[in-house]
């Protein structure tokens, strides 16, 4: 981005910028609750939201679950070894699996020759075994690891305009 086609940000951006980072408050209108605290309307925050999307501001708006706190404790990621005539096709009908949450492709080596990964969440060991036979079987791929998650050790995004602790 060159300097002259950078954003100008005004004291209402910095501060929506601020509030639409945090945790979302887990009420019937959650963006009601945001205009409350900048006293403007909800209208004007949700026409925010759009402008800033459409700009490019902000890149996406999504919402986490805290998985694990849902009882969702078993999370492997499933490496794929997929000839490379195929990573196209079987790429495809992995991301669209709604059992699957991510689904990259990735350099293999004659180390590693696994191209694809898909991450499944999932309550059971077994019920990650049953997915990644059900995902094998619609894309005909029998060569496959699953690598589980021992510990989740951050999870945390960037917070922009955020104060300095003293």
């Amino acid at each position: 981005m060159h300097q002259e086609d950078k954003l100008k940000l005004d004291n209402l951006d910095v501060e929506l910028i601020k509030l639409m980072q945090e945790d979302m408050p887990l009420v019937e209108r959650p963006f009601l609750e945001i205009s409350e605290k900048l006293n403007i309307s909800e209208k004007e925050v949700i026409s925010w939201i759009n402008r800033s999307l459409k700009s490019g501001l902000m890149r996406r708006f999504g919402a986490r679950i805290s998985h694990r706190k849902i009882g969702i404790d078993v999370n492997p990621m499933i490496a794929w070894k997929i000839p490379e005539s195929n990573i196209e096709e079987c790429g495809n009908i992995l991301a669209k699996n709604p059992e699957v949450t991510h689904c990259y492709e990735r350099a293999t080596s004659e180390e590693w020759p696994y191209s694809i990964y898909t991450m499944i969440h999932c309550k059971s060991k077994s019920e990650a075994d049953r997915i990644a036979k059900s995902l094998s079987d619609q894309i005909n791929i029998t060569d496959y690891i699953l690598l589980y998650s021992i510990r989740e050790l951050k999870k945390t995004h960037m917070a922009y305009f955020a104060e300095k602790n003293k």
